[in-house]
């Protein structure tokens, strides 16, 4: 008797918190960069403006010499723009355990055949230079979010999450309806967007085992059996 197909037709992955471990906030990066928190740094009145720097960087509306300087200036100058950049390079840590091996067998599950992976990140060139494949012209070192099959990086398609476009820039490009979608995401706001879309959106906890937890839902969902 053949294997009924599953009604998702796309698992969405995010990157930093689902498959990537990274710092979660800017204390926790300043520490593995080997990098001070200084008084002032942290909250403040300016912090909307680095949100605006941040966001414009991970749109690809700024390169990353300006960002660092742009974000320098933001921060009053507590920083350099030579220590944003060490900051920035140590935000992100490590593949989560498990999670290369979900993939790969998502890839091939029987249950899953016809259903296809994406991943939808907030990102930038420099941090996706360290994760892409030699081949794909990066460093290869987290790979994993490189082998799914529509991988959409905010800084190259021009929207970042929770802004709808991004989301609906890729069940357009990927042609499936957003019900048939199911995504993961560590953010709530990233999550609330997803399910005003029709999206089936699982809020995962960074801080727990993130590949157990997907494996729970495409089970749920019937993606996967085991």
């Amino acid at each position: 008797m053949p294997t009924p197909t599953p009604d998702i037709a796309l698992v969405c992955f995010d990157w930093g918190g689902v498959i990537l471990r990274i710092c979660r906030d800017w204390r926790e990066a300043c520490a593995a960069a080997g990098i001070e928190v200084r008084p002032g740094s942290e909250g403040g009145e300016s912090a909307p403006r680095r949100r605006e720097v941040v966001q414009a960087h991970q749109e690809g509306r700024i390169a990353f010499e300006d960002y660092t300087r742009a974000l320098a200036d933001a921060f009053d100058n507590l920083y350099t723009a030579d220590e944003i950049a060490r900051v920035h390079d140590a935000w992100l840590l490590h593949e989560y355990d498990g999670v290369a091996d979900l993939v790969a067998e998502l890839h091939d599950a029987p249950a899953a055949r016809g259903v296809k992976t994406a991943l939808l990140s907030n990102t930038n060139e420099r941090h996706l230079t360290r994760g892409l494949a030699p081949a794909l012209g990066g460093l290869g070192h987290f790979p994993t979010a490189h082998t799914l099959h529509h991988c959409f990086y905010s800084n190259r398609v021009g929207h970042s999450k929770p802004g709808r476009a991004f989301y609906e820039a890729l069940t357009k490009h990927a042609e499936v309806e957003p019900h048939r979608t199911l995504f993961f995401d560590d953010l709530a706001e990233n999550i609330q967007t997803a399910r005003s879309l029709g999206w089936n959106a699982v809020h995962i906890d960074p801080h727990a085992d993130t590949a157990a937890q997907m494996r729970a839902a495409l089970r749920e969902h019937g993606v996967m059996r085991v």
